[in-house]
C-alpha cells in the first residue's frame, strides 16, 4: 500500500482493504522486526484489526494497530 499524507487517507485506504489478506511488518524498537500475514478485520475510529490465523493450528489471533502507526512508519502494509 502507498504511504498515505495524513490520518482521514490512511482510515480510507485502511477501510478500503477490509477483508483482504495483507502482509505486516511493525518495528518494534532496537533493530526488533515483527513481521506476520493476516486478513483486515475491523475498522474503528482511532484503530484497525488485523487476524493472524496459524497454519497449524485452528486458533485465530487479532492484533490491533492505529493509524498513526502507518502515518509515522512504524507498521507498513503491504497488500498480498
Amino acid at each position: 500500500m502507498k504511504q498515505p499524507e495524513n490520518m482521514c487517507k490512511v482510515r480510507n485506504e485502511v477501510l478500503r482493504n477490509v477483508g483482504k489478506r495483507v502482509k505486516i511488518r511493525s518495528n518494534k524498537g532496537r533493530n526488533k522486526v515483527d513481521i506476520a500475514e493476516g486478513i483486515i478485520a475491523k475498522t474503528y475510529p482511532c484503530v484497525f484489526l488485523v487476524e493472524l490465523s496459524n497454519g497449524l493450528t485452528d486458533s485465530v489471533k487479532t492484533m490491533s494497530f492505529s493509524y498513526t502507526d502507518v502515518l509515522t512508519k512504524e507498521v507498513e502494509l503491504v497488500l498480498c
